[in-house]
């Protein structure tokens, strides 16, 4: 007995199998581009590290730079103790428990600021050399008007004033919280004191374009940005004063 093709059967049996199909031939797919996927997410992070720095290179020549500016990497716990790495694991020098499995720089920052509490996150730092001085490349994420707003921040070998920073987003809108990804934003933190006159931590703070002044404390926010330029500055607070016990430990060493 013959097909009918002209059946309900038919049909649903043909959609099924073509939908399998398609599904298997999208799975293979996904699966064989996803090594170049990590590449380039991998390229990228590289590519920003450099930037936070005043690096400035292709994503594609980052990689083979990296080395020559990067000197070392840790990660800090919450209270900005180093995480040892020991035996392929990372492990807190004072409690000796495991906290994260291998490279500092795979902690995944933003993926941990969605699903762990603070306490619980590692906190990735990047040991620098340029012309002769050190500077420290600290990663951030926090939450913008639409998404995540991510950047790496560096600082001078004191750990008291920013060098350079830039930032990134994932949907915030064009020509206004999207423009913290831009120089005429970025470049107004280079220079600037995380620390007040009276040795006291004060952060960069992010206020309402027009209204940062001569104050070495501020920077003025996007024009109609105002939840992104909020953000930043949330992030920029929450992110630096964990890694200020590092700092001092190592000016007291």
């Amino acid at each position: 007995m013959g097909i009918n093709k002209d059946s309900n059967g038919f049909t649903f049996g043909f959609a099924v199998v073509l939908v399998v199909a398609v599904g298997i031939v999208l799975a293979i797919t996904a699966m064989g581009l996803k090594p170049f996927q990590q590449e380039n997410v991998q390229q990228e992070k590289i590519q920003d590290i450099l930037s936070a720095i005043n690096i400035n290179v292709s994503r594609s020549e980052a990689k083979d730079q990296f080395y020559d500016y990067v000197i070392d990497r840790v990660a800090l716990d919450y209270e900005g103790n180093v995480i040892k790495q020991e035996d392929g694991k990372i492990i807190t020098l004072d409690e000796g428990q495991e906290a994260y499995e291998g490279d500092p720089f795979n902690v995944d920052v933003q993926k941990e600021f969605r699903g762990l509490p603070a306490e619980e996150r590692s906190y990735p730092l990047y040991i620098c050399e340029k012309g002769g001085e050190r500077f420290y490349v600290i990663p951030m994420v926090g939450r913008g008007l639409w998404g995540p707003i991510w950047g790496f921040v560096s600082l001078y070998g004191d750990g008291e004033t920013i060098y350079g920073a830039n930032f990134d987003h994932k949907s915030e809108t064009p020509g206004l919280g999207a423009e913290i990804s831009l120089p005429m934003f970025e470049d107004q933190f280079e220079q600037r004191p995380i620390f007040n006159e009276s040795g006291e931590f004060a952060s960069v703070r992010v206020v309402k374009a027009g209204n940062a002044g001569s104050d070495p404390h501020k920077v003025d926010g996007i024009t109609g940005g105002t939840i992104t330029s909020v953000g930043v500055d949330e992030m920029l607070k929450r992110t630096l004063q964990i890694y200020i016990p590092y700092f001092e430990n190592n000016k007291n060493s």
